[in-house]
């Protein structure tokens, strides 16, 4: 059965937290990941992407800091938006080159995609948004006193720079990526969470911040009225316990059980909560939707449960 299928993948995904970060390393890895893509594409689905950006848009910043006396900085939101252009050029001719290198003949559409932030968000003085690289403690520490830059610890994999993640209220070109997928295009989609603007009496301005790509990717799958959003990870179920003796995957949870694990602290806000958490509200909004956690390499297999956490509402 054809589906409309929304998959998010991070934008570590694209530059490993090993790699620096070239051309040629992030190419290479959306080569891999456009091969996985492609199968579903093959089984016939609708296809809508969209993509994380955090490492690329932090590398950004540091571009800012050491040549801001050369060239002028430009704000965060100008950032996400060439993130966003350079990295939906990469997926858009990767895969369609793969794609009629096996005989399918479908256009690939990166679209620049804005995303209406409220200026009053919380996160605007509380920044919880991982970007750019890895950093060690005493690293960290250092950029924080001579740059006034906000540093956290990472999951256990190192200190990162965290900047205001507002939550998504709106798609602004929402109507257009529907029409997009209508006319039978593969579409990418708000890249790197979509550029944050807020509503001023004016029209849209910018605003700096990044937004967590799940979350912009539910509301996206919510407004072309998808019936599937994968959320792309590194590990092929979810966990609760994770990292425990008592480590337990886990092939579905309802609404209820996700909300229950929720309070219970196994999804830290920092990996595996925004995925779930926007799983949850996906499924919730219409009846019969549902959402997969599951590895790059296994989505495919999400389909029929041989991989992949599935959510839904009961």
């Amino acid at each position: 059965m054809t589906q409309t299928i929304v998959l998010a993948f991070g934008g570590n995904a694209i530059t490993r937290s090993t790699e620096k970060g070239t051309r040629d390393e992030q190419w290479a890895n959306i080569r891999k990941t456009c091969a996985h893509v492609a199968e579903l594409i093959k089984q016939g689905h609708r296809v809508l992407i969209t993509h994380g950006n955090g490492p690329q848009v932090g590398n950004l910043l540091l571009k800012n800091e050491l040549c801001k006396e050369v060239v002028p900085p430009m704000p965060l939101d100008v950032c996400v938006s060439n993130t966003q252009g350079s990295l939906g050029y990469a997926i858009s001719q990767t895969l369609g080159n793969y794609l009629q290198s096996i005989g399918i003949e479908i256009p690939v559409v990166s679209l620049i995609t804005q995303v209406v932030v409220s200026p009053e968000d919380p996160s605007f003085t509380q920044p919880s948004k991982f970007i750019g690289p890895f950093f060690s403690e005493v690293e960290a520490c250092q950029i924080m006193e001579t740059k006034g830059h906000v540093f956290k610890e990472d999951s256990g994999r190192g200190w990162r720079r965290v900047v205001p993640s507002p939550e998504p209220l709106e798609i602004v070109e929402r109507n257009m990526v529907k029409q997009l997928l209508d006319t039978g295009a593969v579409v990418v989609a708000a890249g790197g969470g979509g550029i944050p603007v807020a509503r001023s009496v004016g029209g849209l301005v910018g605003v700096e911040a990044v937004i967590d790509k799940d979350m912009a990717g539910q509301l996206l799958a919510s407004g072309v009225n998808a019936d599937a959003f994968l959320l792309l990870t590194e590990v092929e179920r979810v966990c609760i316990n994770y990292g425990k003796p008592s480590q337990q995957t886990l092939a579905s949870m309802t609404v209820s059980q996700a909300r229950q694990y929720q309070a219970a602290g196994h999804f830290p806000p920092g990996s595996m909560g925004p995925k779930v958490e926007a799983a949850i509200r996906f499924v919730s909004s219409v009846p019969g939707r549902k959402a997969y956690i599951v590895s790059l390499e296994n989505a495919c297999k999400a389909f029929t449960g041989e991989s992949g956490t599935v959510i839904t509402a009961e």
